[in-house]
């Protein structure tokens, strides 16, 4: 269906109970007034379908009130002042410092195959696509592009290009989640109050306090409850998210939510049949909480072509086991221990190339060290495949040392100022990925290894935020000129290397880590298998950081690793049982000397990796549910199976609270109707108690039959938990008898 500007019947799409209406501007209206469509609404399908959204014209229209415009105005796709929109434009860009208001006339909208797309072109020589897509599952993703169609004017600097989407009123408060290094995903909640709330990230990539989603909804909502609107922007560099509130509103709105990439000036400058492709922001609305969003991400990824097919293997990773020390008998050693309890990927992380023996040295200089690898990694690697497992190795391709021979044989190559290097980070520069000899040396590098050994895996770091991310360009004797930004470029850049490895190596399964879980977004996530999610594998840190991390990427794609009893970053010493219980919850793993296990830690980590392979086809394609508790110590969070048939439920006691007793606890997602039998998996680990005698489920739950209980009470009642010390838990698993 196409409609011009002389129709004033509503275009709308729905999916999954979600629906995005927008009306095409008044035939007769000023040039540029009202000229794209405005938003009638975002949020829940209506019932009734076209008539309702055909009443929506007239019946939300808002009063005109004194001291503002004379008449109401509207909210379009692409708000700006032309429409009367006085928040923080959707576009923005100027040529010279002239042409920064901008009309849009030959508007052009139609709706077809779930999308809306909506072409446009302003006086001056601009041309704008907009396309507002739902997929079967409800996420909506906005794709927007400028081009600049004038010859002879000057370029034209563009310097926002925005995806917004209007809030109702009911939608007054705000989650967001902060971190740092071995911290991330930490949330935050605040009331939606006049202003912006505006979350900008200037790191050059994604950032250990991303907010994953910018989530609006009513007040008091939680996993399971109140309606909610989040949005995403699917970028690996600079970007923003914003919730904004005026006290006019926002035409027929209360506000906006919106997101979109953060350039720098001059960063984007279009010469004449050049365009700006916009990163898709994604948006989402749920009637039903945080589980709902997730669920419907969760789902939308699992769809994709490119999503990991088959069963994700169990991971030893060696950088806790030994750190620099790489030499060929102990990782021989380590990997024999690692077939023995039933690993299935075996990582070698940092200390195999170059004179990488410590992080001051070496990075850039992707070579097999000579001096610990005589022979080359051949040994290694054809001992580690000889033993049935896959072989993976680290690197860190964005990053350079000065101390290494890359540096002293390219010093241009080094991303920075004409005025000299930016500050070090972690001994650590960055290597310009968009000077093309760089990054064909680098490709070059990479590949070979992965073709010489067979390399199965990639566990790809980046280990800096980028300061001072500028290109010098010279003048021709070789003088500087000026310092062109550069983190739009350099992410681009590193997708296409990404895509070029992929293209070479189909079979090549990729890790995004980030000094842990710094670039963790939907960008990445299109290029890459799985991300780490952060460095910190304290089980009792991992609790909550891995349970607001599936709020947008699921378990699947979220690496998770049992650490060593003493933890690496926080020295804190935490059981067996509890590491493991938590590590299942994800892409599961260890990294941890193993092979200095005692004999009934490795007979416990046997049963372990065994209870992993029975789960993970649940664990992978369930989805994922969270009780909302009044104890913020205490967690329950599950996996449902589709049919709601089967689920697992892992609760943890995280510190200690004021109350004796924990209580009732419910197991959502599970159907009322059915009965269940609950048993406790004692190949997670059984926990330490408090108590003279345990809750009387807990008896028959340890059995094969398990306890039997209907779907009504889990749901809506719970089963009162055993008085867990801090730093515990267990693992239900739930069965449709």
């Amino acid at each position: 269906m196409s409609v011009t500007s002389s129709a004033r019947s509503p275009l709308f799409i729905e999916s999954a109970g979600s629906a995005l209406v927008v009306l095409p501007a008044p035939a007769g209206a000023p040039t540029g007034v009202g000229g794209l469509p405005e938003v009638l609404h975002w949020g829940a399908a209506l019932e009734g379908g076209r008539a309702a959204y055909d009443a929506l014209v007239e019946a939300t229209v808002a009063p005109v009130t004194h001291s503002a415009l004379d008449a109401p105005w509207p909210l379009t796709l692409l708000p700006g002042q032309a429409d009367g929109w006085s928040g923080t434009p959707a576009y923005a860009g100027h040529r010279a410092g002239g042409a920064g208001a901008v009309r849009w006339h030959d508007v052009e909208c139609e709706a077809a195959g779930g999308a809306i797309v909506t072409r446009a072109s302003a006086p001056g020589g601009l041309r704008l696509q907009l396309t507002h897509a739902f997929d079967a599952h409800g996420v909506l993703r906005v794709d927007a592009s400028v081009t600049n169609t004038a010859d002879g004017e000057a370029p034209l600097d563009l310097t926002a290009l925005r995806a917004l989407l209007p809030l109702p009123a009911r939608a007054d408060e705000v989650l967001d989640l902060t971190g740092r290094w071995c911290r991330e995903r930490s949330p935050q909640r605040s009331r939606l109050d006049h202003g912006t709330h505006l979350r900008a990230s200037r790191r050059g990539r994604t950032g250990h306090d991303a907010t994953l989603l910018l989530v609006a909804g009513e007040g008091g909502f939680g996993f399971r409850r109140g309606e909610v609107w989040a949005v995403h922007t699917a970028w690996s560099g600079n970007h923003e998210h914003l919730v904004e509130s005026l006290p006019e509103g926002a035409g027929r709105h209360a506000s906006v939510l919106g997101g979109g990439e953060l350039l720098a000036p001059g960063e984007v400058r279009l010469a004449p049949g050049e365009t700006y492709a916009a990163p898709t922001v994604v948006f989402l609305h749920a009637p039903d909480g945080l589980d709902g969003l997730s669920r419907r991400l969760h789902r939308s990824l699992r769809a994709r072509a490119g999503h990991p097919q088959r069963p994700r293997p169990v991971v030893l990773n060696t950088w806790e086991a030994v750190y620099f020390e790489t030499d060929l008998a102990r990782l021989t050693a380590l990997a024999d221990t690692a077939k023995r309890i039933g690993v299935e990927r075996f990582v070698l992380d940092d200390g195999w190339f170059g004179g990488r023996r410590h992080d001051r040295a070496g990075l850039g200089d992707w070579v097999v060290s000579d001096a610990v690898w005589p022979s080359g990694l051949g040994p290694l690697v054809e001992h580690v495949k000889g033993l049935g497992l896959e072989f993976g190795l680290w690197f860190e391709p964005e990053m350079l040392n000065e101390d290494s021979d890359l540096v002293r044989e390219h010093p241009e190559w080094v991303l920075g100022p004409a005025q000299g290097r930016p500050r070090e980070w972690r001994h650590q520069q960055l290597l310009d990925l968009t000077s093309p000899d760089a990054f064909e040396q680098l490709l070059e590098r990479i590949s070979g290894l992965v073709a010489q050994y067979g390399i199965d895996y990639i566990k790809w770091d980046h280990n800096r935020d980028l300061l001072e991310a500028v290109h010098t360009a010279r003048g021709p004797s070789g003088e500087p000129v000026v310092d062109a930004p550069a983190v739009h470029a350099q992410t681009l850049a590193f997708y296409d290397l990404l895509d070029a490895l992929r293209d070479r190596h189909p079979r090549l399964e990729i890790e995004s880590c980030a000094s842990g879980g710094a670039r963790v977004d939907l960008g990445v996530l299109e290029r890459t298998d799985r991300i780490w999610t952060s460095d910190c594998n304290d089980a009792l840190e991992r609790a909550s950081i891995q349970r607001w991390t599936t709020l947008l990427v699921p378990p699947e794609l979220m690496g998770s690793h049992i650490g060593p009893a003493t933890a690496h970053t926080t020295h804190r010493a935490v059981d067996l049982g509890f590491r493991m219980l938590i590590a299942l919850q994800g892409h599961a793993g260890l990294e941890w000397d193993i092979s200095r296990c005692t004999e009934e830690e490795l007979q416990a980590l046997t049963a372990w990796t065994a209870l992993v392979r029975e789960l993970r086809p649940l664990l992978h394609s369930g989805d994922m549910v969270r009780a909302d508790l009044p104890d913020e110590a205490v967690q329950v969070t599950g996996t449902v199976a589709p049919d709601r048939r089967r689920a697992t439920y892992v609760v943890a006691r995280l510190a200690s609270s004021p109350d004796a007793v924990t209580g009732p606890l419910p197991l959502p997602g599970l159907d009322p109707a059915m009965t269940y039998a609950v048993r406790v998996r004692p190949e997670a680990g059984l926990p330490q108690v408090v108590q003279t005698a345990p809750p009387p489920w807990w008896g028959p739950a340890l059995s094969e039959d398990g306890f039997v209980v209907p779907g009504s009470v889990l749901v809506a009642v719970g089963l009162p938990a055993p008085v867990l010390a801090p730093a515990q838990g267990y693992l239900l698993d739930v069965r449709a008898c």
